[in-house]
């Protein structure tokens, strides 16, 4: 691997616990729950009836014109990642949304890589009712640029004057993770110095909510919505949709260290591999997550005793989390015990495509201030023989490092290392 290093100078956030990064990493800390009964008359029609919304709607947040002309995935896009690129302090970039701020990159030297696991499925199924409702000239003009899965990342890209690639990596719930890693590598391999990277997911909709549900994949608990996202419960019975977007800005550490940035944490390596198992269900003895984080680890010059911390893909689903424990204790063999684990889920639902993202972003805080967010919900934990964190806790002084993990239908695993700054 290049010996260039990939420092995290920005971060940005719309997520079910708080409408930006600071309040969504506060609404953590605190076991928060961001699942609620949903209250579009839709709803009532549904096996599941809960998700995890936005705290704060997009529309609340955007100009009224650039709203109109996103889909939903796109307006939490835009949102978390001009929070990001203004928490970089890296001023104007050449895009559209630039004010006059000193620029201090290259355009052709910045890059996107903004993920989504089902792209503009809203905008889709909107306009396809129009069309049977009120016929085709009804169609809005803007559904294709706005259903684009590389919609969002596009409109990142317009908004900061990326010219070194803008790029849309589709995983699953894979997705953010691999675009970190994408991230990384445009930076290793000399194609960029910044990259704006990152996932994005607008999903709570009747048709993906029943597919989920017929597939007997999201939790049925309707009575108790704040109690049915519990990774590693006993008392599980699926995930609960999610919605959001996170986004880190990636940066050469000597681009970084020129211009004085503050760093949160190194990203410094990712490992990404294919299960070829199951278009759905995990592969149950968890090889290749196993070689996913064993590859981020190596990438990262990282030995398995430095891991202080994962937040793991755990999303509360009777398979998947047993299968990643197992992943877990191959990947960093008797390490495993000593490390801090967690599962954000737990409060923010499963923002599919947007996962990893955030995720990330919560290692990287965690990193940062030296604090594991909880797993809520674990009243009758599996014995899965690793230390999961029921309530926040500290993390020691000194160097350390962390891993995220996520993993995505068709067999997709995404494990990205990182080390504090």
């Amino acid at each position: 691997m290049s010996p260039t290093r990939v420092v995290v100078t920005g971060l940005g956030a719309t997520s079910p616990v708080g409408g930006d990064a600071p309040s969504t990493w506060s609404a953590l800390l605190a076991g928060q729950s961001g699942v609620r009964s949903l209250k579009q008359e839709w709803a009532d029609t549904l096996t599941t009836q809960i998700a995890a919304e936005v705290a704060v709607e997009p529309t609340d947040v955007l100009e009224r014109v650039k709203a109109r002309r996103l889909d939903r995935s796109g307006q939490f896009a835009l949102i978390a990642a001009r929070e990001a690129w203004a928490d970089s302090g890296l001023g104007g970039g050449g895009g559209q949304d630039d004010g006059d701020d000193e620029q201090q990159v290259d355009p052709e030297r910045l890059g996107v890589a903004m993920a989504s696991g089902i792209g503009g499925v809203q905008t889709l199924l909107n306009n396809y009712d129009t069309l049977h409702e009120k016929g085709p000239r009804r169609v809005s003009p803007l559904a294709i640029p706005m259903l684009m899965p590389n919609s969002p990342a596009a409109n990142v890209g317009l908004a900061i004057g990326a010219k070194a690639g803008v790029h849309t990596p589709v995983s699953a719930c894979a997705s953010g993770n691999e675009a970190i890693s994408l991230g990384i590598d445009m930076i290793r391999l000399g194609r960029a110095d910044v990259v704006v990277v990152g996932g994005t997911e607008a999903a709570i909709h009747p048709l993906p909510m029943a597919a989920f549900a017929n597939m007997m994949a999201l939790s049925k608990r309707n009575d108790a919505p704040e109690l049915a996202s519990r990774p590693w419960d006993k008392g599980r019975d699926g995930f609960v949709l999610g919605e959001g977007a996170a986004v880190l800005v990636l940066e050469s550490a000597e681009h970084a260290e020129a211009r004085g940035a503050k760093v949160y944490a190194e990203a410094a390596g990712a490992g990404v591999t294919a299960d070829s198992h199951d278009i759905a269900q995990p592969d149950p003895a968890g090889r290749g997550a196993t070689r996913a984080m064993k590859i981020a680890l190596r990438e990262a010059d990282m030995d398995a005793a430095e891991v202080v911390h994962i937040n793991a893909h755990a999303t509360s689903t009777p398979q998947g989390d047993i299968a990643e424990v197992a992943a877990i204790k191959n990947a960093l063999g008797g390490a495993a015990e000593n490390l801090v684990l967690t599962s954000t889920k737990s409060m923010t639902g499963h923002l599919l495509g947007a996962a990893g993202a955030l995720e990330s972003l919560a290692v990287v805080l965690a990193l940062h201030h030296r604090v594991v967010p909880p797993t809520i919900n674990l009243d009758d934990p599996e014995d899965t023989g690793l230390d999961i964190a029921a309530e926040k806790r500290t993390l020691a002084d000194g160097p350390a490092a962390a891993l995220n993990n996520s993993f995505g239908f068709g067999g997709h695993n995404v494990a990205i290392a990182f080390r504090s700054a």
